[in-house]
């Protein structure tokens, strides 16, 4: 008999709401049932509220751990609590975010941020570059690579082809090219190759798209930075947003939000998206064969 999948569990930042909402989900009823839990860092020596060098060491620490095991194959994915990406910084943590630390400890260059909550799935084409630097960096095979692993990640929770409609980067699309040519030259020749990965639509205008998704017109939105998804994602689902990165070889999912280091230690903090993120997590890896112990 193989053992159940065993998730890991990242503590964030300690002096963040981290610790608190991850022991309310495993004291939560809903939590799933079907996978073993480990909890990776402590709060030994930090306040919440408090955030010090020392709280961001930590939550490297963990996020170091987290990547020993999931090599090893001790556990099957990893959930990880915020971090203060501004504090990870000032200590020397040379990644953008945790999604681009997990990437580069896989060695996997394919790889893509998405958000999912409520009635709204994005995936996003560019992530933590200044706006400015959007239109140079976007490109017709950047387009079609996160397409294709949006795809594949619709495909596994719907069980069938899935419907993506692809946002414009100008408003109103374009607008038959008054407002920038990007729909024409780089968007629209992608959205075309991806008609063989599932049933892509677009250029979409970025003003309507997210209710028509909303509505259920849609599976998922193709975003092509990283605010035009994650503000219409935030807003219908700010307490149960799950961000998951695309492409690893192993599950990693996390809450969509931050380390909230104003209410942490209040007890007013909501557990619902890092519980949401939990049961993603092992309703991914639920039926994938796990090594026997």
């Amino acid at each position: 008999m193989s053992a159940r999948p065993v998730l890991g569990l990242t503590l964030g930042d300690p002096a963040g709401i981290g610790p608190e909402i991850t022991q309310a989900c495993l004291a939560d009823s809903n939590l799933p049932n079907t996978c073993d839990y480990r909890i990776l860092g402590d709060t030994i020596g930090h306040t919440p509220g408090k955030p010090t060098p020392a709280s961001a060491r930590a939550a490297w620490e963990a996020l170091e751990e987290a990547a020993v095991l999931l090599r090893s194959g001790d556990i099957a994915g990893v959930v990880t609590a915020p971090v203060a990406k501004k504090s990870l910084s000032e200590i020397g943590f040379p990644f953008p975010g945790q999604t681009e630390f997990f990437a580069t400890a896989a060695d996997v260059k394919n790889f893509a941020m998405c958000l999912t909550g409520g009635p709204l799935t994005v995936g996003l084409v560019t992530i933590h570059v200044p706006l400015r630097e959007v239109p140079s960096l976007l490109c017709t095979g950047e387009i079609l690579r996160v397409g294709r692993l949006l795809a594949a990640f619709v495909q596994q929770r719907t069980k069938r082809t899935p419907r993506i409609a692809v946002a414009g980067l100008n408003p109103h699309a374009g607008e038959g090219g008054q407002f920038g040519n990007e729909e024409k030259t780089i968007i629209s020749p992608a959205v075309k190759d991806l008609a063989n990965v599932g049933n892509f639509t677009g250029p979409h205008a970025p003003d309507t798209v997210f209710h028509r998704a909303a509505q259920g017109e849609f599976d998922a939105v193709l975003c092509m930075y990283h605010d035009q998804g994650l503000i219409p994602l935030k807003l219908l689902a700010f307490d149960s947003g799950v961000n998951v990165t695309l492409g690893l070889p192993f599950v990693r999912t996390s809450p969509d939000h931050g380390t909230a280091f104003d209410i942490a230690g209040t007890g007013r903090a909501s557990h619902t998206s890092m519980l949401e993120a939990i049961r993603l997590a092992a309703f991914s890896v639920d039926e994938t064969p796990q090594k026997s112990p």
